[in-house]
């Protein structure tokens, strides 16, 4: 399985793909599209988010009980 992968501007909600040679023989490709979240001021948005969601925040109590005890441990 061959795999391209390369970061595309927008321009009037359009993307332009040109393949590399190594795909001349092939006929069919999945094409995924992914928003850039790389983007900082973005993840900290959604680390605010995530901060007060109750779902995020049940299961980070639940990691942090299950090594409560392991963190008492001496090596």
């Amino acid at each position: 399985m061959k795999t391209f992968r390369k970061k595309y501007k927008i321009k009037d909600n359009q993307i332009i793909i040109d393949l590399p040679k190594a795909f001349d023989d092939i006929s069919n490709v999945i094409v995924t599209i992914e928003e850039d979240m790389n983007d900082h001021q973005k993840k900290i948005n959604m680390m605010k988010k995530a901060s007060k969601d109750p779902l995020f925040l049940s299961d980070v109590k639940e990691i942090n009980d299950d090594f409560k005890f392991a963190d008492s441990d001496t090596l």
